[in-house]
């Protein structure tokens, strides 16, 4: 069932969690395989920010503005999730990310391919106030487009990971991903929902 055309059925939400659960433990082989192969979309939040901007004196160097920027937390889980992604040969593709610093940081930090910037995935310089209609719909049609033989990685903001699907995406923490791959229909279907530290004790 293609869930961005249908309501989401309590037998779908109950699946997704089941698989959840099962990807975020040491034996989600299942889930590294099919990575493995390509085809799938890794939805993101970006990792971990302290909600307040940083005083310029104590901001990094290439943040000018300034914007948030990942604490210490942060910037140690998005390597981590990096590293993991390399060790267990799971291919990167295209990376599109927010345009927000603390998005771009967690590509930088993650040492994922050049990333793309979309305004569609940024906050609309509202924080957790931002996300709209329209980037909701962008958002939902753009993890219908599956790569071949490499994974795409989107950097979003969770106000747009809970406007596109409000089911799946509810109660999301920093850096936590929605996989998705396709439904052989022409729609998506959710894989995995896998927090930022679970990366590093998935298995082949």
């Amino acid at each position: 069932m293609n869930f961005l055309r249908t309501p989401v059925l309590p037998a779908l939400l109950a699946a997704a969690a089941a698989f959840s659960a099962a990807a975020q433990s040491p034996q989600g082989s299942d889930l590294v395989n099919s990575l493995r192969k390509g085809g799938c979309v890794i939805v993101m939040r970006h990792a971990s920010s302290p909600s307040a901007v940083p005083d310029k004196a104590v901001a990094n160097p290439d943040n000018t503005k300034p914007e948030r920027q990942l604490d210490e937390t942060g910037r140690a889980t998005a390597s981590a999730m990096g590293k993991a992604l390399r060790e267990l040969k799971i291919p990167v593709g295209a990376v599109l990310s927010s345009p927000t610093y603390r998005a771009l940081e967690t590509v930088k930090f993650a040492q994922f391919p050049t990333p793309q910037p979309v305004p569609e995935l940024g906050d609309n310089g509202q924080s957790m106030q931002g996300g709209t209609a329209a980037q909701a719909e962008w958002l939902r049609k753009q993890v219908t487009q599956f790569p071949a033989g490499s994974n795409t990685v989107l950097v979003t903001h969770l106000p747009n990971l809970t406007g596109a699907f409000p089911e799946l995406a509810a109660g999301m923490g920093d850096g936590e991903a929605l996989i998705f791959a396709s439904d052989g229909k022409g729609g998506a279907r959710m894989l995995a929902r896998v927090k930022i530290d679970a990366w590093a004790k998935l298995q082949p």
